[in-house]
C-alpha cells in the first residue's frame, strides 16, 4: 500500500474516532450508523481540504484578532455544515457544533502526536577512553 494512501486512511481513522467521541461526549450530536459515519468522515475531509483554506483566507483578520480562536468558529461551521448535508448525522445547534469541533480537533491533535512519534534513535557508539588517542575523529 502506498504511503500516501496509508496516511489518508490513518487521517480518516483519526477523524472517525473524533466524530464518534463527539457523538458520545457532546449532547446534541448524533450519528445513526457506520455508513453515516463514513459519509461524515469523507465529507469533513473534503470540506477541510477545499472549503477551509478559502474560509481561512477570507477571515484571516478575524483569526488574527481573536488569536486563533476564529479557527474554532470555522471548524464548527464545517461541522454544522456536515450535519446539514449528511442524512443521519445530526448537529442540533451551533453550540453543539463548537463542542464537536473542539473534540475532533483535540482527538486529531492527540492521535496525531502519537502516530507521528519519531522512531527511537539507535545507541551511539562507545567513546574511546585511551588517553593516547588525542586525534579528532572525522
Amino acid at each position: 500500500m502506498p504511503p500516501s494512501l496509508t496516511q489518508l486512511l490513518l487521517r480518516w481513522l483519526i477523524l472517525a474516532l473524533g466524530v464518534v467521541l463527539a457523538t458520545r461526549l457532546i449532547p446534541g450530536i448524533r450519528c445513526d450508523d457506520a455508513e453515516t459515519l463514513l459519509a461524515v468522515v469523507v465529507l469533513l475531509s473534503l470540506l477541510n481540504a477545499v472549503l477551509k483554506p478559502i474560509l481561512v483566507l477570507f477571515t484571516l483578520p478575524f483569526i488574527l484578532m481573536t488569536l486563533g480562536l476564529g479557527m474554532v468558529v470555522i471548524n464548527a461551521f464545517l461541522f454544522r455544515l456536515a450535519g446539514r448535508l449528511v442524512h443521519g448525522f445530526h448537529v442540533d445547534g451551533f453550540g453543539s457544533a463548537i463542542g464537536g469541533a473542539l473534540v475532533v480537533s483535540a482527538t486529531d491533535f492527540i492521535a496525531g502526536r502519537i502516530a507521528r512519534r519519531p522512531p527511537p534513535r539507535p545507541p551511539s557508539p562507545p567513546r574511546r577512553t585511551d588517553p593516547r588517542d588525542d586525534a579528532i575523529d572525522i
